[in-house]
C-alpha cells in the first residue's frame, strides 16, 4: 500500500495518505505537488476542521541517500 506525504497550507505535516485520495485531490484542484522525492502534496487552502493529526515531519539528506522521519 503507497502512501504519500501531505502538508497543510501552513506547511504543517498531516498523517500520509492513500494514493488514490492524493489522485483525488490532484484532479480536483484541492492540491498540488510540494515536492516529487519523497512524494509529497501540500493544501491550497487551510483546513477548517481538522480530521487529520498533525504530525513531525523531518527530511535528512545525505550526498548519497536521503531518509525521512515521521513523529507524533
Amino acid at each position: 500500500m503507497t502512501k504519500v506525504f501531505i502538508l497543510d497550507a501552513n506547511k504543517q505535516p498531516l498523517y500520509p495518505i492513500h494514493i488514490s485520495h492524493a489522485r483525488k485531490l490532484l484532479s480536483q484542484g484541492e492540491a498540488a505537488v510540494f515536492r516529487r522525492y519523497p512524494f509529497t502534496l501540500i493544501l491550497k487552502e487551510p483546513l477548517t476542521h481538522s480530521r487529520l493529526e498533525q504530525l513531525g515531519f523531518k527530511i535528512d539528506l545525505h550526498l548519497k541517500n536521503t531518509s525521512t522521519a515521521l513523529r507524533k
